[in-house]
């Protein structure tokens, strides 16, 4: 006899193509869990995307919000935007489809959307923290700093039936400042091996003779991307190269810093691009490096890894987890110029531990394969579901 499918429903304000790591994440989540289940995403639309989607047998609807300028990077008016017209069509959908269990990502600003209608239709609410959404240094605002939204974000983790976190350092920061009374469990972000396209660094317009960084992600302040230029400037070799990919807006400050440091002939920037070009270059590259001031979990880190790229990253965040100095990674402090040029040129010069490195990575990216992951958030739900 078939066992009746559970109808998920998943509230992310930002879900592919808008956002980052955490939207990723997300799909790659609900892409396993559609084999099993009924899933529905409510999350911000965008120009040009449509209200509703069938995405490999998901059901995204998409709400308007008010003043999102990017993909990239959604602003305070659109995070709050998305609260009532996310609640008016969760409204609608929950009343027709019956939903057996909510996952709410981002307890800010999405939490407040999922606490809603758990309470208002008795549905459980499981709360994913990705790390940015409770602790922030490079924001004012950070929930973590101020009294009021510390207390809403107290209010909500209290309110959740289950909280996941997607790495020590998120949970630990949960606890450190928000006191929650409930228990933390940890699951990473999930992640699918992509299909690497057939392509070469003469496609690619790159040399075969450089070594080649890369950078991705949103170009934001937390992501001091800065600090990565400025360490390109003290590595005296002209054949170390830096492909920065994505936007935002830091871009024009970063180009400026570009220019003023005479890189230009050494720092591409690639602005957003596709998920097929995006491994494209990644393939084609020799070294990944992130210098954020704190990353909760950092998804780019997986697609690296999957490439086989060594690591050069800070030391402040969910990514100590699974990267370990030496083993698949150098890591500096945060803001460490010179560290990271100088881990740059460990990697750039030491051919053995770059082996080593990339090897490790290889083979550490599979524990963090969509199934393995997506099958302990659905151990949560159907215990959950079976004891309503």
């Amino acid at each position: 006899m078939n066992q009746k499918k559970i109808n998920i429903l998943i509230i992310n304000y930002e879900f592919p193509p808008l956002g980052g790591g955490g939207g990723v994440a997300t799909y790659d989540l609900a892409l396993e869990w559609v084999k099993t289940a009924n899933v529905h995403v409510i999350t911000s639309s965008f120009k040009g995307l449509p209200s509703y989607e069938n995405v490999n047998g998901i059901h995204v609807h998409r709400v308007k919000i008010l003043f999102r300028k990017s993909r990239d990077a959604a602003t305070f008016i659109s995070m709050f935007s998305y609260l009532p017209a996310g609640f008016i069509r969760a409204l609608s959908l929950a009343l027709k489809y019956k939903f057996d269990v909510i996952n709410t990502h981002f307890v800010v600003p999405s939490g407040p959307l999922g606490y809603a209608i758990s309470k208002l239709f008795g549905i459980p609410n499981v709360l994913s923290l990705h790390g940015g959404d409770i602790y922030d240094p490079s924001k004012k605002l950070s929930p973590h700093r101020n009294r009021f939204f510390k207390g809403v974000v107290r209010f909500l983790l209290n309110r959740a039936d289950v909280i996941v976190a997607q790495s020590s350092n998120t949970r630990n920061n949960a606890i450190e400042y928000y006191g929650p009374k409930k228990e933390i469990q940890i699951i990473p972000l999930a992640f699918h091996p992509p299909v690497l396209p057939k392509t070469s660094r003469k496609k690619l317009g790159l040399n075969e003779n450089d070594f080649i960084c890369i950078t991705v992600g949103r170009l934001i302040k937390r992501k001091s991307i800065d600090v990565l230029i400025r360490a390109i400037a003290l590595v005296n070799k002209p054949a170390v190269k830096l492909l920065i990919m994505g936007d935002g807006p830091e871009r024009e400050y970063l180009e400026s810093l570009v220019s003023e440091l005479s890189l230009r002939d050494r720092v591409q920037f690639l602005g957003f691009v596709a998920d097929e070009q995006k491994f494209a270059y990644l393939s084609q590259s020799d070294l990944f490096v992130l210098t954020s001031m704190h990353e909760g979990f950092g998804i780019v880190f997986m697609e690296a890894m999957y490439c086989g790229l060594p690591i050069v990253a800070t030391n402040h965040g969910g990514q100590v987890d699974f990267l370990t100095h030496g083993a698949n990674a150098l890591l500096i402090n945060v803001g460490d110029t010179k560290g990271c040029a100088e881990s740059i040129m460990k990697f750039y010069t030491d051919k053995k531990l770059y082996t080593h490195c990339s090897a490790n990575n290889k083979k550490k990216i599979t524990t963090f394969y969509a199934e393995n992951v997506a099958v302990r958030y659905m151990n949560i739900f159907t215990t959950i579901v079976n004891t309503k």
